[in-house]
């Protein structure tokens, strides 16, 4: 049976893999269209077969090689080479796939200037827009907090991303507002979503403090974000990103009732 819980089909639900590591993929597949989700994000093209086998979409791919990442990736023009032949085989692929959505990383400031750094990030990236463009996918930039989980990281604040969207004016490139990240970052969060939705092409949660269940144990009132972005008009995936404390798939469960609004 798919879908028991008879959502109200008001967000489109998903959930990132890597905080489900003790399931394998096809199990997880499995409990997630029990939950009514339709998308695991985060995942590589080997994953690919196995959410075809499930029917379920990945609202976000992450295809990078262990050498780039979040910490090393576009803030640095010496990647750009690189990075631009990972993006050039790795977009075909998701368009065949059916899939939309390709993560990118800004990289690790290690001295870099933000101003700077969002003008290499921009350089990279238009190498790139083209190939976005012809098999029309986006590429999708997250947010991270630099002060507890990745120490450095420049694209850190809603603003920063935003003017890097605005330079690169390109429908294809968006936003990967993670709730988490941006409650330690600035807060703010439901006003911050309401001025810059536009920019935003996907979300992430997780509960503030220690990234796990998005329940009453932490600060944050998801039911309120949740009516905050439907009511922008948003139509893509909210992906459940937070380490389960206590049975996976019962926290899973509880978090998409709650999101479910």
């Amino acid at each position: 049976m798919e879908n028991f819980l008879n959502l109200k089909g008001n967000i489109n639900h998903s959930v990132c893999r890597w905080c489900y590591e003790d399931l394998t993929l096809d199990v997880l597949c499995a409990e997630a269209k029990k939950l009514g989700i339709k998308s695991i994000d985060l995942l590589g093209p080997d994953d690919f077969e196995t959410v075809h086998k499930h029917k379920l979409d990945c609202g976000m791919v992450y295809g990078l090689p262990d050498t780039y990442g979040i910490e090393k990736c576009f803030n640095r023009v010496a990647h750009h080479d690189d990075l631009f032949e990972i993006y050039r085989d790795l977009i075909p692929v998701v368009a065949a796939a059916g899939f939309k959505n390709i993560i990118c990383f800004s990289g690790n400031r290690e001295g870099l200037s933000d101003p700077k750094g969002l003008q290499n990030c921009y350089l990279g990236l238009q190498r790139i827009m083209p190939l976005a463009e012809k098999y029309d996918v986006n590429i999708v930039i997250e947010l991270l907090n630099s002060l507890v989980d990745h120490p450095d990281y420049q694209c850190d604040h809603t603003e920063w991303a935003v003017e890097l969207c605005r330079q690169l004016d390109n429908e294809h490139f968006k936003i990967l507002y993670d709730v988490y990240h941006m409650q330690i970052m600035e807060g703010n969060i439901i006003s911050n979503i309401q001025k810059y939705f536009s920019y935003i092409g996907h979300y992430h949660t997780g509960g503030v403090p220690g990234r796990n269940e998005i329940d009453s144990s932490q600060e944050l009132n998801y039911e309120a974000i949740m009516k905050a972005i439907v009511k922008t008009g948003y139509s893509g995936y909210v992906a459940q990103e937070f380490i389960p404390l206590k049975d996976p798939v019962t926290s899973l469960r509880e978090a998409i009732i709650l999101c479910d609004v």
